[in-house]
């Protein structure tokens, strides 16, 4: 159990460049990136366009590794995994994965790839999951997960970005009973493990993070959030429903302790799970609920920076008003606020914020602890949900239409 436990820590480490954002919430999952000398004053004639290109329907990001930039798109009845060169935005592959998906939410692909060992590891609306080389978009393997567990694709799609730990991949996915929690091998892709749970599927993407000590995964459903072993051992839950079973966000560590926070007017959470002996307790270290919370991300990861978290707060159940909130993290309390900001999602590098907004904007601003401090806005796109990707000082972003590179370098 040892050598396998060192094993898969030694596997999960890739070869990462600065420029790298190789999966959901990037390098670490945690939503920053190490680049360094971006720009720190608005240019006087905005923002510049590297490259645009078209692309396709769907609320995938867009991964990055050395230099290549893979996301989801639905055209053509079709849902496929599309390669381009992030200097020039040309189109190097585009693979097939899956039919078309529909729902009332917003059509096509939902989740971010996963980029290891090589390969691209994609997840469709309706929760296929597969395998892309990178190189040539060749299809290595794929599986129907929700026909193989006998589940049900969410209300609102298949949301799970896929977590890559050594040489499995996991996801969420449906299982006749609720959700299961299941890990593929890399290379082949056959099913190495499957843990089943009563709870709904949720949205949210499994984390691999330390807890007491020990590298767990952690996988938020829409009903509870659970430590798991690396080889599937159920270790621990937290019961969190929120309705419609919108848990979205991806699990932070705060010292140790595990960051939740869900829309629909519930709230947040900081926890602290202990371990005595085979044992595990869990204790609210401060909880923020209901109307009067001070942090219920919708969609969106919070953003913790020097002991100080940075999220959207969203008023009402997936209603039309959103604060941006930074709150102190070790205490819960606020810091201070931007109301009605508007809908939007976030990443952290060079000391800044990069938002994408709905509405179109593209807005830089600095992570200040003892206020809002905004660099600028500028309308890039045609309105996304999806936080932008950062790679060699380039902020990729896209919509319905097309992909963006814009230029933050600085230089």
């Amino acid at each position: 159990m040892f050598i396998r436990a060192l094993t898969l820590c030694l596997l999960s480490i890739s070869t990462l460049s600065a420029a790298d954002w190789p999966q959901h919430l990037g390098p670490q999952r945690t939503g920053h990136s190490a680049e360094t000398d971006l720009l720190s004053t608005w240019p006087a004639d905005g923002l510049k366009s590297a490259w645009k290109v078209s692309g396709g329907v769907g609320m995938s990001g867009i991964a990055v590794k050395e230099l290549l930039a893979v996301t989801l798109i639905q055209k053509a009845g079709k849902q496929f995994a599309i390669g381009l060169d992030t200097t020039t935005g040309k189109t190097k592959w585009e693979t097939a994965i899956a039919t078309e998906y529909t729902n009332a939410m917003g059509n096509g692909p939902r989740a971010f790839p996963a980029l290891a060992a090589g390969k691209a590891f994609v997840f469709s609306g309706q929760g296929i999951l597969a395998s892309v080389a990178l190189d040539s978009g060749k299809l290595n393997w794929k599986h129907d997960t929700i026909k193989e567990h006998r589940g049900k694709v969410a209300d609102y799609g298949m949301a799970c970005s896929p977590l890559v730990v050594g040489n499995s991949v996991i996801i969420t996915t449906g299982h006749e009973n609720g959700v299961a929690i299941a890990a593929y091998a890399v290379d082949g892709g056959e099913l190495q493990w499957q843990t089943n749970f009563s709870d709904s599927i949720g949205y949210s993407c499994p984390a691999y993070l330390k807890v007491c000590g020990e590298n767990q995964l952690v996988v938020f459903t829409g009903t509870h959030l659970r430590g798991l072993s690396t080889l599937g051992e159920s270790l621990w839950a937290y019961e969190y429903e929120t309705p419609y079973d919108c848990n979205i966000v991806t699990p932070q560590l705060i010292d140790g302790d595990i960051f939740i926070s869900s829309g629909e007017d519930h709230g947040a959470v900081r926890l602290k799970v202990t371990k005595s002996g085979n044992d595990y307790s869990i204790a609210e270290v401060w909880a923020s609920q209901g109307r009067t919370s001070i942090m219920r991300n919708e969609w969106q990861t919070s953003i913790l920076s020097n002991g100080f978290l940075y999220g959207f707060d969203n008023i009402g159940g997936a209603g039309p008003i959103t604060n941006l909130h930074c709150i102190d993290a070790k205490t819960g309390q606020p810091a201070w606020k931007m109301p009605r900001f508007g809908k939007g999602n976030a990443i952290a590098a060079d000391g800044k914020l990069f938002i994408s907004m709905m509405d179109g904007n593209v807005v830089i601003a600095k992570l200040k602890q003892d206020e809002y401090q905004e660099l600028g806005r500028q309308k890039v796109t045609r309105g996304t949900r999806q936080a932008p990707t950062l790679s060699n000082g380039l902020l990729l972003l896209r919509d319905d239409e097309s992909i963006y590179a814009i230029d933050v370098s600085g230089k």
